[in-house]
């Protein structure tokens, strides 16, 4: 079996661009690497994806957007993920099952049990085998976030529309998964250069993929 790394963090963290220097850092030492993401990474979960960040769509229940990251996830993990990994390749996904407990548990309220239940559910058991947090505080992730437009022409901004608030809880119940399970998340701080944060995430994946 392969690798499955995962990022995690709130909007304008960096994922995006840390995952793509990795996958570079990664591909030069001869490893196979699948970067990959959520809610997407197939053409069925990318379709969910699309009702599920149009800024449009700000009457959606909690249960509605929990239930639809599940269904996307189940796609996703049956297409993409679980497949890379047992062609023995190294999977670094932009966010997981983390951010449906950080968003959707912690942040909507929802009950944590049933998130964890419907992630185990939608992931068949698959779990990552390290997970990196970039961490920082809301107020620096939301200046630097940006609001893509997909392929559709749908502005990508339903979570950008939130309060200040929920994405305080949404980097709360992040640190506090990160406090329950220190040996598979590593919080680095994000706030740093894009440079002095990929030299820790560097460090950081190479250490794990050595045994360490």
């Amino acid at each position: 079996m392969g690798w499955f790394i995962t990022f995690e963090g709130i909007e304008g963290c960096g994922k995006t661009t840390q995952i793509k220097r990795l996958a570079t850092e990664l591909e030069k030492q001869g490893h196979t690497v699948r970067v990959t993401r959520e809610p997407g990474g197939c053409p069925i979960a990318d379709q969910i994806r699309s009702i599920l960040l149009d800024g449009g769509n700000l009457a959606m229940t909690p249960l509605a957007e929990l239930l639809l990251y599940a269904a996307a996830r189940a796609q996703h993990i049956a297409e993409v993920i679980a497949p890379a990994l047992a062609a023995d390749q190294i999977v670094l996904c932009d966010r997981f099952t983390d951010a449906t407990l950080a968003y959707q548990g912690y942040a909507r309220g929802l009950d944590l049990k049933l998130v964890n239940d419907l992630n185990a559910l939608a992931t068949t058991g698959i779990k990552p085998d390290l997970t990196i947090l970039l961490d920082c505080p809301v107020e620096i992730g939301l200046g630097r976030a940006t609001t893509p437009v997909n392929a559709h022409g749908i502005k990508e901004e339903r979570f950008e529309l939130e309060s200040l608030a929920f994405h305080q809880r949404v980097r709360n119940g992040y640190l506090e998964i990160a406090r329950q399970e220190p040996e598979r998340l590593r919080v680095l701080p994000a706030d740093g250069t894009v440079d002095m944060v990929n030299t820790a995430v560097t460090a950081t994946v190479l250490n794990r993929l050595a045994g360490n």
